[in-house]
């Protein structure tokens, strides 16, 4: 039964349904740039910003459940399927909760909070609008980040992947009607494109919670989210505390970075969330592998099999550069065509035009402090990751970019630039830190077999970019 359960956390059998997800949610994301470009240039800036703040205001429910989800796979994997059960309805609970704290802050204050991030004054009636009613919706995004990271843990990435199917194809379709006033639809632009995303949503969420009823080796009971265990809860934050630092480094770094962007103008602001768009198309895969590689070496360290969750994390990486690499290259060459079905402003497109060649730079650097950081995570040496971000994310992302971008007039170059830095900074700290093996040695997880971890051997560490 144990090596029946092993094969399910194989690299290929996490990594590609998680590739699909991602690659539907990126879909989503595109078409709805491409959908909204068709109603302003400015409705666009107002989308990106806005996506931003909500990213920022994810990072309290995410805590949990980034933590939860780690701690579920290092519990299936040493055989304790009821403490991966309780933690997994505790972490529902908890992100449910802080959802719709979130919900009722950004509905009740959508415009003072653009205002004070600094949003062009001729944006703040459309900020206005889609921050009250998506961000209205967080608790949805609460229950389905929450949902689809204990599922996907479980070794289930299919579930969450059928479920950005659904999730696409009646976004899309609701875009469709609301923008252009088809389907029967009335046409309210930037309005119905913000009920659609939340009406989206809402479904994502109903075949989640299906799923999630389901996920452990019993069905879940209702009764059951009645239970709090004190003790596992802290085995969470324990966990996911330091992750949840990491993540709101860089969601608020970026955030800060977007308000630089703003003082540049509302074409910068367009051209950088056109840019996300371009970007989120070179490590798509890259990223399913390092999600993907996370609940493995998670797995396998809760089985006790260090040595072979050493080196899953170079075999991802190896797999990942090349991928990562051709995609860069792809957006490179064939950037401004693709730019240019975004947007018809010459200005926008000469922006974006001038950041390819340093995405080109960008993505490998991204895909290494993806891929080994979550590595680190998946032992639960998250306090190291958090550390770097702090130095790092402040420091050279944010500091450096507003002397460089701002101050030395750089603009959006210069801001790349330090992101590059950033990214290639943590990166190699992720290498030495998981060359070194401390977190491996040092850690205890009890496991089926045994309470100790087989130890490493001290023999020669693969190179990074091994296969």
């Amino acid at each position: 039964m144990l090596d029946k359960n092993h094969k399910k956390f194989t690299l290929w059998v996490l990594s590609w349904p998680i590739l699909i997800e991602l690659f539907l949610q990126f879909l989503l994301g595109a078409v709805d740039t491409l959908m909204v470009s068709r109603i302003s240039d400015d409705a666009v800036a107002v989308v990106g910003f806005s996506n931003q703040l909500f990213q920022a205001m994810t990072t309290l429910f995410t805590t949990v459940a980034s933590g939860a989800g780690i701690l579920i796979a290092q519990k299936l994997g040493s055989g304790r399927s009821k403490d991966a059960r309780k933690i997994g309805i505790m972490a529902l609970l908890v992100s449910t909760l802080i959802g719709i704290v979130l919900s009722v802050v950004l509905y009740s204050m959508a415009v003072p909070i653009s205002s004070a991030l600094q949003l062009p004054e001729r944006l703040l009636p459309l900020a206005g609008i889609y921050v009250s009613i998506v961000g209205g919706g967080m608790v949805l995004v609460a229950m389905m980040s929450t949902m689809s990271t204990v599922i996907r843990n479980t070794g289930n990435t299919k579930g969450p992947m059928y479920t950005a199917v659904g999730m696409n194809i009646v976004h899309v379709f609701l875009n469709y009607g609301f923008i252009y006033g088809a389907l029967g639809l009335p046409q309210w632009g930037l309005t119905g494109v913000a009920i659609s995303t939340v009406a989206s949503r809402l479904l994502a969420v109903l075949l989640l919670l299906y799923m999630f009823l389901r996920a452990f080796e019993y069905r879940i009971q209702w009764r059951e989210f009645r239970m709090f265990d004190k003790p596992l809860f802290k085995e969470i934050l324990h966990i996911g505390w330091p992750m949840g630092v990491n993540l709101s480094c860089w969601v608020f770094t970026q955030l800060i970075i977007y308000t630089y962007i703003a003082r540049l103008g509302a074409e910068e602001l367009a051209a950088r969330t056109y840019m996300n768009t371009l970007e989120s198309m070179c490590f798509l895969l890259g990223m399913s592998i390092a999600m993907g590689v996370q609940i493995q070496i998670a797995h396998l360290f809760g089985a006790g099999r260090t040595e072979q969750a050493y080196k899953a994390a170079y075999r991802a990486f190896g797999i990942g550069i090349i991928f990562v690499g051709i995609n860069a290259l792809l957006i490179y060459v064939f950037g401004s065509q693709i730019l240019g079905m975004f947007t018809a402003d010459p200005e926008i497109i000469a922006i974006g035009v001038s950041l390819l060649g340093l995405n080109l730079i960008l993505q490998p650097g991204k895909l290494m402090n993806m891929t080994l950081g979550n590595a680190l995570n998946a032992l639960g040496d998250t306090r190291f990751t958090m550390y770097t971000s702090l130095v790092s994310m402040w420091v050279i992302a944010t500091g450096l970019s507003y002397v460089l971008g701002i101050h030395m007039g750089w603009g959006l170059v210069g801001i790349y630039c330090c992101m590059i830095a950033d990214e290639y900074v943590r990166g190699i700290c992720a290498l030495i830190r998981w060359r070194g093996q401390k977190a491996l040695r040092k850690a205890v997880v009890p496991s089926a077999e045994t309470a100790v971890p087989t130890p490493v051997e001290p023999t020669p560490s693969p190179a990074p970019a091994g296969a």
